[in-house]
């Protein structure tokens, strides 16, 4: 495909061998200058690749080239030659040949830069979020923001491909409780009166369900005033937003994980992608088996209940915890018994610093337990321990008791931990799992009172029977999750269609009917006009695109993401607004006292 232009006639990726001896025009960026005397190179740069320029001493672009700096925009002319045998460099594609500069255009002289674009050196996140624009051009970041694009790209083709409908839902809306803060836009025309920024196009899809379209998409955006974190974007993230009508779990299953790993499968660059159907695991099973309802297959460590074993024991520590209502539970290093006395002496220190007294260990070897707590395990305790652990000579039993659910994270820590220290993460492998049978309501350990688990919409298994009859904490719902490598990729759920459930639902959260209705009354009426059994899910674009991209941090495949403190330092965002436009808004502000040594509110 030509891009040439008036500006240029090839890209500074495109020009081969097979070019030389033509004339090009090329424009870019200055990556790199080397100045060898009487000749001076430039790597001129786009998005499509480096090309190497020649510029010889004594013609009229000499003295303009020796004036440049780097990430100056030029446009330079001439012929494409091939470069001299030893000279080539195998690293680019355009590495055989060189344009020989005969005329070059200084279409923008840059400043002084406050980050180097041509290194992969480490400069702090504020000097990369303020100057986002230089972050950009470096490679790795560029090369995540094209990935970010091919993937949407990929993604939107698939959906397409197995039936959907790409629709476009309302950013001004109403508030919703998707479990965190909502952004507040304020009415002009209806005063004290709020907008709010979509946490997700929940109802609307719901709403598309019911209108008859059958299977929606759109690659959304999403608004939550919440903390930032490693895999999670403060204030917007985007979405594959997804609805289906006459579907039950399976369908939704059947339906998702082809298109995800197509998705993976296409830009893995050689790494293994589990193939579907993915593993199910149940939450409950989940939190006892790997300590996390996230789990990473890719480590093949799992947690044991192991109270039996001390139940009654000499070890005073776990038998009265035990009485006391703790759990006891273990992990297995293979072969690590033979780690040196310091490799359990740090991991003891870790336990500490998770807040418990440490962590304790046996090591195996002919039936038999060594180690500072064998002494109070028998030939019958140890061969219990080895029965449900799987544990074998030559390995070594690490042990965690406190109650639930501090043992089910801590235990799933030091099965992170261990299958790093001892090298069993798989490597260049996404493994996929669903979650599934999910509590419909948990209680708020604060006040007691008892609130929605996951998303409030979901259908209740057992319907309005185990809503009336049961227990609401021991109520499962038909919602679930994806999971790739202990990263949560998206929740979803059969939806609550029926109004007279989703009352129940609501009331034993605390809504009132008539909450309920002012609240959701658009869904409820509609519901009341026949609505279809529907669901769906959400995969997080930013979370797929930094799995594939092998980042750890989300802003590094967000082009423009905002600080941990919700703040855009580019665009000095959010900032104060002028009092008359206040008084437009009918709003009037109401500030916390400020010290005399708090910060700005500036960015």
């Amino acid at each position: 495909m030509s891009l040439s232009t008036g500006h240029r006639t090839h890209t500074c990726g495109e020009l081969r061998v097979t070019h030389a001896g033509t004339p090009a025009r090329l424009a870019g960026w200055v990556h790199r200058k080397r100045d060898h005397g009487n000749l001076l190179f430039i790597d001129l740069r786009d998005t499509y690749g480096v090309t190497q320029c020649v510029v010889a001493g004594g013609t009229p672009a000499f003295a303009t080239a020796e004036s440049l700096r780097l990430e100056s925009v030029i446009m330079v002319g001439g012929e494409v030659v091939r470069r001299t045998p030893g000279a080539e460099n195998p690293k680019l594609p355009t590495g055989e040949i060189e344009v020989a500069v005969s005329d070059l255009t200084v279409e923008s002289m840059a400043d002084t830069l406050p980050l180097q674009v041509n290194s992969d050196t480490e400069f702090p996140e504020e000097t990369r979020l303020r100057y986002r624009f230089l972050d950009l051009r470096r490679e790795r970041l560029h090369r995540n923001i094209v990935l970010r694009s091919r993937v949407i790209a990929s993604i939107r083709r698939r959906m397409i491909d197995a039936g959907f409908t790409e629709f476009q839902t309302p950013i001004l809306t109403s508030s919703s409780p998707e479990g965190a803060r909502d952004y507040l836009v304020p009415s002009r025309v209806h005063p004290g009166q709020f907008y709010a920024l979509p946490q997700a196009p929940q109802q609307f899809k719901q709403l598309l369900m019911t209108a008859g379209f059958d299977r929606y998409f759109q690659i959304a955006p999403c608004f939550r005033d919440e903390d930032g974190r490693a895999d999670r974007s403060p204030g917007e993230f985007y979405q594959l937003d997804f609805e289906m009508s006459f579907v039950t779990q399976e369908d939704v299953f059947a339906t998702i994980a082809p298109v995800l790993h197509g998705v993976f499968e296409e830009f893995a660059d050689g790494r293994a992608v589990s193939p579907p159907p993915f593993p199910r695991i149940t939450y409950d099973e989940a939190l006892v088996r790997y300590g996390s309802d996230k789990p990473d297959l890719r480590n093949p460590l799992v947690i044991h209940d192991v109270g039996e074993v001390f139940r009654g024991s000499g070890f005073s520590a776990f038998a009265q915890a035990l009485e006391r209502g703790d759990v006891v539970r273990a992990v297995v290093g293979p072969k690590a018994a033979a780690q040196p006395r310091s490799f359990f002496d740090k991991l003891n220190e870790w336990g500490r610093a998770q807040e418990m007294p440490g962590v304790g260990y046996v090591t195996l070897a002919d039936g038999a337990a060594k180690g500072p707590i064998a002494k109070f395990l028998d030939e019958t305790r140890v061969a219990r321990l080895m029965t449900i652990t799987g544990a074998a000579g030559g390995d070594a039993v690490f042990f965690v008791c406190a109650k639930r659910p501090t043992v089910d994270t801590v235990a799933g820590r030091l099965r992170t931990k261990l299958g790093e220290d001892l090298g069993l993460i798989e490597a260049s492998t996404f493994r996929f799992c669903w979650i599934v049978d999910f509590p419909m309501y948990e209680r708020d350990e604060e006040t007691g009172t008892i609130g929605f688990s996951h998303n409030p919409f979901s259908m209740p298994q057992g319907g309005l029977d185990a809503l009336e009859t049961r227990d609401p904490l021991t109520v499962k719902a038909y919602q679930y999750d994806i999971v790739c490598n202990g990263v949560e990729l998206s929740s979803g759920a059969i939806r609550n269609h029926r109004p007279d459930i989703m009352f129940k639902a609501f009331e034993i959260a605390g809504y009132r009917r008539e909450d309920v209705e002012a609240r959701f009354g658009g869904m409820l009426n509609a519901f009341r006009f026949g609505a279809p059994p529907h669901g769906g899910s959400a995969p997080g674009i930013d979370r797929i695109v930094m799995l594939l991209a092998g980042e750890t941090n989300i802003r590094e495949v967000i082009a423009f993401p905002m600080n941990q403190q919700a703040q855009d330092l580019l665009m000095q965002a959010p900032s104060e607004v002028p009092p008359e436009r206040l008084r437009e808004l009918h709003i009037r502000l109401a500030l916390p006292e400020r010290r005399a040594d708090a910060p700005s509110r500036q960015p």
